[in-house]
């Protein structure tokens, strides 16, 4: 990780003397369409500004992880390597169901912010999911993992008032099976929900975070434009008094 990344992270308005908080596991979703010519858009929203964590700050749709997302079991498949990558170093229960959880965590937020749902079409007219997948059940969508890419993992640093333990997992545009009428989700969290290129995003207003991870995404995407799912991602975690970079 570059030094001046580390000092602005290491320095921004977040930081103080708070006493120790155990990150919460989350995760978000960068869903990417590809144009014709070659380049790519990204879906982005505003946090509304009644928000009191990072209010009108653009960022990709997504949001901790609920206990119910554990229980949803009626899903397509990661692909093993992904699946390898988020299980790798976790912190707390080591299972199949949490795992499942992280990516599952950022189709619900998808839909609850930006009115999005990332699936497929199920034969089965009676689809049984469960707490928050509701409204995948009624329109008969099957929550499908199987697209599912690892741009990166970042846990918040310490003496935040706020740490996530963060998972920002990738899927192309085709893996939307529906969407609601008015192009807005139903929590109201996100507002002016545009498709942006790389360029129109860094030019909005960006947490650090997410300025460093588009960073990372057109360096994946130049060198791995398919987004294989062996490619190694970066991890970034504080250790030591700083800032660490590794891969998964």
């Amino acid at each position: 990780m570059s030094g001046s990344f580390e000092q602005r992270l290491a320095k921004d308005e977040q930081a103080g003397n708070h006493p120790y908080i155990r990150p919460r596991d989350a995760a978000t979703l960068l869903i990417l369409d590809r144009s014709d010519n070659g380049g790519v858009r990204l879906l982005m929203g505003r946090r509304h500004m009644r928000h009191a964590f990072m209010p009108g700050k653009f960022v990709f749709p997504g949001g901790r992880v609920d206990p119910s997302d554990s229980r949803i079991a009626n899903v397509g498949p990661y692909h093993p390597d992904v699946e390898a990558k988020l299980s790798a170093d976790l912190k707390n229960v080591k299972s199949a169901a949490r795992v499942r959880a992280l990516a599952l965590a950022a189709i619900r937020e998808t839909y609850e912010e930006a009115g999005l749902f990332i699936g497929r079409k199920s034969p089965d007219t009676s689809l049984r999911l469960g707490r928050g997948f509701e409204a995948f059940a009624e329109r008969g969508i099957q929550p499908d993992l199987g697209g599912m890419r690892m741009i990166a993992r970042a846990i918040t640093p310490p003496q935040r008032p706020r740490r996530f333990d963060t998972r920002f997992l990738c899927v192309w545009a085709d893996a939307i099976a529906g969407q609601l009428p008015d192009g807005k989700g139903p929590s109201g969290e996100l507002e002016d929900c545009a498709w942006l290129t790389l360029d129109e995003a860094r030019r909005k207003e960006l947490p650090m975070i997410t300025t460093r991870i588009l960073a990372d995404l057109e360096e994946r995407l130049e060198a791995d434009p398919d987004l294989s799912p062996a490619t190694p991602v970066p991890y970034y975690f504080f250790r030591n008094g700083g800032f660490v970079r590794e891969f998964l």
